[in-house]
């Protein structure tokens, strides 16, 4: 392992190994493994067994709430190769850049008027946007210091229900198994999302949080075969941290790696579960993105494959 994970292990697991967390999940008994960090876990969707301690306490990450957003020509600390996650609602378009998630990996906003959450995995690469609208009450979410197959755990402040981020479903409390609504965002670069959009806003870096937004806490991580935890279903086809894009369309999942894009170039007509669909890849700035027959953006997932194929082990794969 190279020194870069290892001073993430340290910083962000503190005490914890690999092997400790992997001994620790095989002799947690039920008494035990029915409370962790102050959650409820008994009669969760996924097993007890494999929900993790990631490491910090409940909001030992603090998510952001109602950040500050100023102009692209602002953005003084953003280098056009810096990636963020953007989103458009309403006429209304926002960009939050990843070196930012990586330290609070939830940020609740309003957007055009709809409340939504913003979510940043950095252990699966996985950037997702929910309406945080949910049974007609907007709720606001915290980073509960769980993990599931290597995947964050979001707790809403208002029932203390847990989240899968990506089975966008609660697992456990009042609201199990109710799912969040998934919206249409890109994972592209900063020079990319402006191109596009060149009136957004993206949220400011004056934040009194202690945290160093120039130094990147998952530095290597991206190229690792290594996971920090582990995860019961792996899938040899592809490295570990190949980005895919992850789609779910009529109850079925499909990945479309970037490697297979980039063989053909910057876009793919498919067909899947009967939809057609325009994929649509931009080598420079390392993102795809799924279009319907009539052009509109569908919402998908960005994701280390590792991840996607560990919450959808049947997923079939586009091959060029």
């Amino acid at each position: 392992m190279s020194n870069g994970l290892t001073m993430i292990l340290i910083r962000h697991l503190r005490s914890l190994t690999l092997w400790s967390i992997g001994l620790l999940l095989l002799t947690t008994s039920p008494a035990q493994a029915a409370s962790k960090n102050g959650f409820d876990l008994s009669g969760s969707l996924v097993p007890q067994r494999e929900i993790a301690q990631g490491g910090p306490p409940r909001d030992g990450i603090p998510a952001l709430d109602s950040p500050t957003f100023i102009a692209a020509n602002e953005a003084r600390y953003l280098r056009d190769s810096d990636r963020v996650l953007g989103l458009t609602i309403n006429g209304d378009a926002r960009a939050y850049p990843i070196r930012i998630l990586n330290w609070h990996e939830l940020v609740n906003d309003d957007v055009g008027g709809t409340p939504v959450l913003v979510s940043y995995c950095p252990l699966c690469g996985t950037g997702m946007v929910f309406k945080a609208k949910v049974a007609g009450e907007a709720r606001t979410f915290g980073v509960s210091g769980l993990l599931y197959a290597s995947d964050v755990l979001m707790y809403d402040r208002q029932s203390e229900s847990l989240w899968s981020q990506l089975l966008g479903q609660a697992v456990t409390g009042p609201l199990k198994g109710t799912r969040l609504s998934l919206l249409t965002s890109q994972h592209t670069t900063w020079g990319d999302w402006r191109r596009q959009h060149p009136n957004t806003r993206v949220m400011s870096d004056k934040i009194r949080s202690g945290r160093n937004y120039s130094r990147d806490p998952y530095a290597g991580y991206e190229n690792s075969r290594s996971l920090f935890f582990p995860v019961k279903h792996m899938d040899g086809r592809f490295h570990p941290k190949e980005w895919v894009l992850g789609l779910e369309i009529k109850g079925r999942y499909v990945a479309y790696p970037f490697s297979q894009l980039a063989l053909g170039g910057g876009e793919l007509k498919d067909t899947y579960a009967g939809v057609p669909l325009r994929i649509v890849y931009d080598a420079d700035a390392h993102s795809a993105r799924a279009l319907d027959a009539d052009g509109n953006e569908l919402p998908s997932v960005r994701s280390y494959w590792f991840a996607w194929v560990a919450f959808h082990p049947g997923t079939e794969v586009y091959r060029k």
